[in-house]
């Protein structure tokens, strides 16, 4: 009942941003496109009760109040709805109205319908889209490992924007398919960040592979945001240190921090986690495969929490994965534990599994 009380107010809140991003880009496609518009319904509307007032006058008939617009289009488009008065006054409407259409198109009535229409595809709709936004999540860079961050946040139902000077067509595809708004501009322009929402962000990633461009974004980001959350990738370590110190960065990641214990896991047939450093201590968290004749051959999952100092999150043997295993379950051969504890103690146990008894 809960979860179905959760996806009904975040259905009403999606609903409500689309309405209000709905009147929003309304109102400026009306500022973009009021006079030719006005124009279009001055001619239908007050051109065709004029004509029809004339029309009458001539003795040609009344003509009912609800079909006269409609004539006025007919003319427009050089549809004629009937043979061609004599009288001057009712000549002027059929010569003169095409004319008129001409100018109206010109000037952008058919754009209007084609963009209202349309939305999904305009930078002003997605601007406007983003502007109800609020505790959203700002990606700097549409590139691999952006793409891969906004797929991750999507899927665990965040708010995203993604922000690019240039994204190329599969970028913009993936991130039309996710429903993320992509904001094209340069992200260290103060415009472009205020369109991208940043006043009402949660979060900004700065994930280019340009250790500079991803400095400078954070410079800007943190003038006009002093308390955002920042994360960060770089290839410079030193960089990314600097970068944590003096602008209060709240994460750096490191492309080389991170795979270096991925690769040396994989060496020792292991999978290690990022590193986490929780009060100045280094944590991870291993996967492994128990070795025949290993040390953890035979051993209870107790017995390895205790003496190993380390938490035993996942015992999986037989096609059954257990969470929390219970102490007494024994690890044998072949089953798979996930381990999480101090760094230093995850690394024993993947070595000493490695070196086999």
């Amino acid at each position: 009942m809960a979860s179905r009380l959760v996806t009904l107010r975040r259905r009403g809140n999606r609903i409500g941003r689309f309405l209000k991003a709905l009147w929003q880009d309304s109102q400026a496609l009306w500022r973009e496109f009021q006079s030719p518009i006005l124009a279009f319904f001055l001619v239908t509307l007050v051109g065709g009760f004029a004509y029809g007032e004339l029309h009458e006058l001539a003795g040609k008939g009344d003509l009912a109040l609800i079909d006269r617009p409609y004539i006025m289009l007919q003319l427009m488009i050089l549809e004629t709805p009937y043979d061609a008065p004599s009288e001057w006054y009712l000549m002027v409407f059929w010569y003169g109205l095409p004319v008129i259409f001409v100018f109206i198109v010109g000037n952008g009535v058919a754009d209007f319908v084609r963009l209202f229409f349309n939305r999904s595809g305009r930078d002003a709709w997605k601007e406007a889209l983003v502007s109800t936004y609020r505790n959203h999540i700002i990606i700097f860079g549409a590139g691999h490992v952006g793409l891969r961050v906004a797929r991750v946040l999507a899927e665990m139902g965040v708010d995203i924007v993604v922000v690019d000077n240039d994204p190329d067509e599969e970028a913009v595809f993936v991130l039309g398919e996710l429903d993320v708004p992509v904001i094209r501009g340069d992200g260290r322009a103060t415009m472009i960040l205020e369109k991208a929402g940043l006043r009402f962000a949660d979060a900004f990633v700065a994930c280019t592979g340009d250790d500079h461009t991803n400095l400078e974004v954070i410079m800007k980001v943190r003038q006009l945001s002093p308390s955002l959350r920042i994360v960060t990738r770089v290839w410079d370590e030193t960089l990314g240190a600097q970068m944590q110190q003096f602008m209060s960065v709240e994460s750096i990641l490191s492309s080389s921090g991170i795979s270096a214990p991925v690769f040396a896991g994989l060496a020792l047939g292991v999978e290690i986690t990022q590193v986490l450093t929780i009060g100045g201590e280094e944590y991870s968290m291993i996967k492994l495969v128990v070795k025949p004749k290993s040390y953890l051959d035979g051993r209870t999952v107790g017995d390895i929490q205790t003496n190993e100092r380390v938490d035993v999150v996942l015992h999986a043997e037989g096609g059954a994965s257990t969470v929390q295993p219970a102490h007494e379950i024994i690890a044998r051969a072949g089953c798979t534990l996930v381990i999480f504890g101090r760094h230093d103690r995850t690394l024993t146990i993947a070595r000493e599994n490695h070196q086999q008894a």
